[in-house]
């Protein structure tokens, strides 16, 4: 089982903007003064970033989202469903009720008549009526070599739900509390995808936001024994979206890593250098999408394990 794929969704906006109802914990997102044009330069930012990706060997899957529904955060789709090598995918429970209209089944019929294979669905979003979430892999960071998930709890990310995840898709459960200072408090960071990435060779992680030192260890003790090397970066960074990357292989199977213009401004060159050791990195632009949604380009691809036809 490889870590990184050369295939993923990307939602393209139709009503995108800032969402009310996640910016009680997302922390990242800044109210726009004025509204006029967020959408469309965050289709513009959307757009450039697709050439980009598949200038560098990337296939990727566009999805028009649909304007019918007020979906604001719909260019994030990593958030409510992951595909599988084995032809499972994964809805999940999601904590904002806008985002919900998210999971809608032509996204699926799309991607089947785009030549994927889907041989079973697991529903976790009837855990909403429980007030318990688990928003994909936006709470979970997955080792799928070494089947470790990694996930830091919040009000987006359900300590059980994540257990049941491992439990039906087999993979090792590594939880811990990872925060961010906020005016004077020490705030949970809502998703565990902001400060932590794994790839094939590394993971990069902001270790100083998990507060707790048991954990710390235990999250770094993982990561060593698991073969990979460890790239840390500060609280700062992460405000950058530095730990918002994700690794894709081109089509000729080498390793890019995916990130923000943002992210990789704020990379130092020490750790530019450990990264192009392994991979070469790609990044896009996307201020707009970064300012008023509160998220980077991980949380903008959906990986797409599934077999094809």
């Amino acid at each position: 089982m490889s870590q990184a794929t050369n295939s993923i969704l990307m939602i393209r906006p139709i009503n995108f903007g800032y969402n009310e109802e996640t910016a009680q914990d997302n922390h990242y997102q800044i109210k726009e003064l004025s509204h006029k044009n967020v959408n469309e330069r965050a289709q513009k930012e959307f757009d450039n970033m697709v050439f980009n990706l598949r200038q560098n060997g990337v296939s990727v899957h566009v999805f028009q989202d649909d304007e019918n529904e007020y979906t604001p955060d719909s260019i994030f789709p990593n958030n409510w469903v992951s595909f599988h090598e084995n032809g499972d995918v994964g809805l999940y429970p999601m904590c904002a009720e806008n985002r919900r209209m998210e999971r809608r089944p032509e996204v699926l019929d799309f991607l089947e008549n785009e030549g994927f294979t889907i041989s079973n669905i697991v529903d976790y979003s009837s855990a909403e009526s429980e007030n318990k979430f688990l928003e994909g892999t936006g709470s979970m960071i997955l080792d799928r070599e070494n089947r470790l998930a990694y996930c830091s709890i919040s009000n987006r990310s359900n300590e059980d739900l994540f257990i049941e995840f491992c439990e039906d898709f087999e993979f090792t459960p590594i939880i811990f509390n990872s925060f961010q200072t906020v005016g004077n408090k020490r705030l949970p960071i809502y998703h565990t995808n902001v400060m932590m990435c794994v790839a094939t060779d590394y993971v990069i992680v902001c270790l100083d936001s998990i507060d707790d030192k048991k954990q710390r260890k235990n999250v770094s003790s993982f990561i060593k024994e698991s073969g990979k090397k460890l790239i840390e970066i500060s609280e700062n960074q992460v405000e950058s979206f530095a730990g918002n990357m994700l690794e894709l292989v081109n089509d000729k199977g080498e390793s890019i890593l995916v990130m923000s213009k943002s992210a990789e401004d704020s990379l130092n060159e020490n750790q530019k250098n450990i990264i192009t050791k392994y991979s070469r990195i790609i990044s896009s632009d996307i201020n707009t999408i970064e300012t008023c949604g509160g998220g980077s380009t991980r949380c903008m691809m959906a990986e797409i394990f599934l077999p094809k036809k």
